[in-house]
């Protein structure tokens, strides 16, 4: 980076700072258990997140009006109920079932590396998930975050440019004071586009086995790390 540093820097979420596969799987096994309903949940909790990208598209098409992540999930996991044939779920099973993903674990490095990053910079999620999903998830998980940037604050989902510009926008910095950190090549690709400083760190588990891509970086990145207790340490927290 040349002696540069960001003035925030916002994290993806999903997959980046919360282990969303091991947490879904954990928590719905529980709750099947709990109400003695039976189900494939490994599956589930993979084909919910295969739903992931395709239900945003829609929204960015223009194919249908503008809906939180949570309203999303809801409209995948009642169609996946009927394609699992998952019998005995009342409407209060479902809206907990739903709220999972408020319920994500971090993975292990990512509160004491975003503890030391606090001290220097201002930091915060920068995820499609809506401010309510994300408010929820750092108060169960005890993620440290400054301030929460969801996509409802937008109305766009990434890679939208105006997910990214927008928190330039909402912090009075310059797109090169801010820095995107994720797990994902593409996401970094997106905000390196619009001005972004951008940190890499490789999260290989985060698909279980059905992980493809994202083992390593393709792009120079001003910031390679291991995971964020490096990169703080890279930042010289």
């Amino acid at each position: 980076m040349a002696g540069r540093q960001p003035v925030a820097i916002v994290f993806d979420t999903f997959g980046t700072v919360v282990d969303w596969r091991t947490s879904l799987i954990a928590d719905l096994t529980a709750y099947g258990t709990q109400r003695g309903i039976s189900a494939d949940w490994v599956a589930l909790a993979d084909a919910w997140r295969a739903a992931y990208q395709p239900s945003m598209d829609r929204v960015r098409k223009g194919l249908q009006p503008w809906t939180t992540l949570d309203a999303l999930h809801r409209a995948s996991l009642d169609r996946l109920v009927m394609d699992f044939a998952i019998l005995g779920l009342t409407e209060g099973d479902l809206i907990h079932i739903n709220r999972v993903w408020h319920r994500l674990h971090p993975w292990p490095d990512a509160i004491p590396g975003l503890t030391r990053l606090k001290t220097r910079f201002i930091i915060g999620p920068l995820s499609n998930g809506n401010v309510s999903l994300l408010l929820n998830m750092a108060k169960f998980a005890g993620i440290p975050w400054d301030t929460i940037f969801g996509s409802d604050l937008f109305g766009h989902f990434k890679p939208d440019p105006e997910t990214y510009l927008g928190v330039a926008r909402l912090l009075d910095l310059r797109p090169d004071q801010v820095m995107m950190a994720a797990a994902h090549n593409g996401d970094l690709a997106a905000a390196r586009s619009h001005g972004l400083m951008t940190g890499f760190f490789p999260r290989p588990a985060e698909y279980g086995p059905h992980q493809k891509r994202d083992y390593a970086p393709d792009q120079d990145w001003d910031i390679v790390a291991a995971d964020i207790q490096d990169m703080a340490a890279q930042l010289g927290v």
